[in-house]
């Protein structure tokens, strides 16, 4: 087994991405496989080093370890995303010559007018309705003339069905979503195709991602048969939401692990309370993380999303 955590350096790590870390290390640990850390900083305007560092500081200070990384480097590197973009260039021109790819020249004015449609894929947004796929060779000419185009990969003709680890058996029907962008006008290579490309070249054999990743899993099953590639098993886990309702981000600076360090919270509790939440153990007992592994059993996690509530933290920071 080789799994991994590949955090985006956006803002801060909270306890939401630590409790994805955790049992992605206790998943790959347990069956005493190989784990690797990658930094997914494909979107060059939202990631910063400085987090993308401090990323790597919170997940030693909870008591993981990595056989592969950014830091200590290993022999299907690098692993940090913008080093890697030849890969994904070539990743475009096999999917190009496979006839899977094809010219968009839509505008995000014209994208947001089909917003009330159908939904496809509720994560990634409104179906694409196919605007562009239809255009004729001249009619793609005279558009480039004016616009740099984006790429969209067209989309297979039979539903995606596999079997989830956490959520269990998935069904998508026939072009759910649409056909997605794989490279922005701008030149950025979408997380669809990165995360496809780079999990195949480091071997990755087993994923463990939040659940709201679980809908863009049939977008990449369909990259990885496009491009000849054996994909990975997927394990989607549930979310942790603030007492706002709202996904736990950067907004949420307190559920941070630099400023849990700072309150001078100990490692343990915070990886005890992760363990009890995410249906490890019974109560959240102080933990060392490689004491959860001997007993670590995929099926015991909960799937249920998570709201962290003013009592639940109580029992964290007292």
């Amino acid at each position: 087994m080789r799994g991994r955590f590949a955090p985006t350096p956006s803002g801060p790590m909270h306890i939401g991405n630590a409790s994805t870390a955790l049992l992605a290390w206790l998943q790959t640990r347990s069956a005493d496989g190989e784990f690797l850390i990658r930094i997914e900083d494909v979107d060059a305007t939202r990631s910063k080093a400085e987090l993308a560092e401090q990323a790597l500081t919170d997940l030693r200070w909870l008591g993981l370890d990595w056989d592969e990384g950014p830091d200590i480097g290993g022999s299907r590197g690098p692993y940090t995303q913008s080093e890697r973009t030849a890969a994904y260039e070539e990743a475009l021109t096999a999917l190009d010559r496979a006839g899977r790819l094809y010219s968009c020249f839509c505008s995000r004015a014209e994208l947001a007018s089909v917003a009330s449609a159908p939904h496809g894929l509720g994560s990634e947004g409104p179906s694409y309705p196919g605007t562009c796929s239809s255009l004729t060779p001249m009619q793609r000419e005279a558009k480039r003339l004016r616009k740099q185009p984006s790429l969209r990969f067209m989309l297979g003709s039979q539903p995606v069905e596999f079997l989830d680890a956490v959520a269990g058996p998935q069904a998508f029907p026939t072009g759910a979503g649409g056909d997605f962008i794989v490279k922005r006008a701008d030149g950025m290579f979408s997380y669809q195709l990165a995360v496809v490309v780079d999990d195949a070249m480091m071997g990755v054999t087993d994923v463990l991602r939040g659940a709201d990743l679980l809908d863009s899993t049939p977008r990449q099953l369909q990259l990885y048969e496009a491009l000849g590639l054996r994909p990975p098993r997927f394990a989607h886990v549930p979310l942790m939401f603030g007492s706002d309702g709202k996904r736990l981000a950067k907004r949420h600076g307190g559920l941070s692990l630099a400023a849990l360090r700072s309150a001078g919270i100990a490692p343990e509790e915070v990886v005890g309370w992760l363990a009890a939440v995410s249906g490890l153990t019974p109560t959240a007992e102080p933990v060392r993380a490689s004491e959860l592994i001997r007993h670590f059993r995929i099926e015991q996690v909960t799937t249920e999303s998570i709201t962290v509530t003013d009592g639940m933290l109580g029992q964290l920071i007292g």
